[in-house]
């Protein structure tokens, strides 16, 4: 049986990129929650934050789990808790040598929220401020 190790955060986005083959596969999912913010957390207690990550992530195996059971493949749910380097090493050490997929969705926006600059915006400002300078 083939054994994948698939990072995710978003069902819709990780079923496009998850392809069964003919071969029965073990998935073990791991479910990546989203970050809270500084402020956030500073008003949430830390049990708060690990049950709203839970259940975010029970949410999650509720849209994933099914689809691969009833193909016959075997599914083990995993919650990200800490670095992702490590919980990789722990479970290459659990499972032997797997593939490790993260189909996690890209994120267009950097860490404090707000959105990253295109580089056609960048290049418009530049000549603006090159022809304001001239």
């Amino acid at each position: 049986m083939d054994k994948v190790i698939v990072y995710l955060d978003d069902p819709a986005y990780a079923r496009q990129h998850m392809a069964g083959g003919d071969v029965p596969t073990h998935w073990v999912l791991v479910a990546c929650a989203p970050r809270m913010t500084h402020r956030i957390s500073k008003w949430v207690s830390h049990s708060a934050r690990e049950n709203w990550r839970a259940r975010w992530a029970d949410k999650l195996f509720d849209q994933m789990v099914p689809a691969l059971r009833a193909r016959g493949d075997a599914v083990t749910p995993v919650l990200a808790r800490g670095p992702l380097p490590e919980l990789t090493r722990t479970l290459m050490a659990e499972h032997g040598a797997v593939r490790v997929l993260d189909v996690r969705r890209p994120r267009d926006r950097d860490d404090r929220g707000a959105a990253g600059p295109v580089p056609g915006t960048l290049l418009g400002l530049g000549a603006v401020l090159l022809l304001a300078v001239e």
